[in-house]
């Protein structure tokens, strides 16, 4: 298991978090995603590392953006 940090830029309240968490759990091999709404803070667990592109991608579905993309 690996763990990952992005930041997420764009996110206000618990539908928001909800979001991203949703597309980022779609992800092959995610296992858990906790979102710190406060600091846009989000943590990805998955069974390999993740593609930053990927991830990107599935925080752009939400609605969002990964901050330094």
């Amino acid at each position: 298991m690996t763990t990952s940090t992005f930041t997420v830029v764009g996110m206000t309240c618990d539908h928001c978090a909800g979001s991203v968490r949703e597309e980022l759990g779609r992800l092959d091999g995610v296992s858990e995603v906790s979102v710190d709404l406060a600091t846009g803070s989000v943590d990805v667990t998955s069974a390999t590392p993740l593609s930053s592109d990927d991830v990107k991608v599935a925080v752009e579905e939400a609605g969002y953006e990964l901050a330094g993309s």
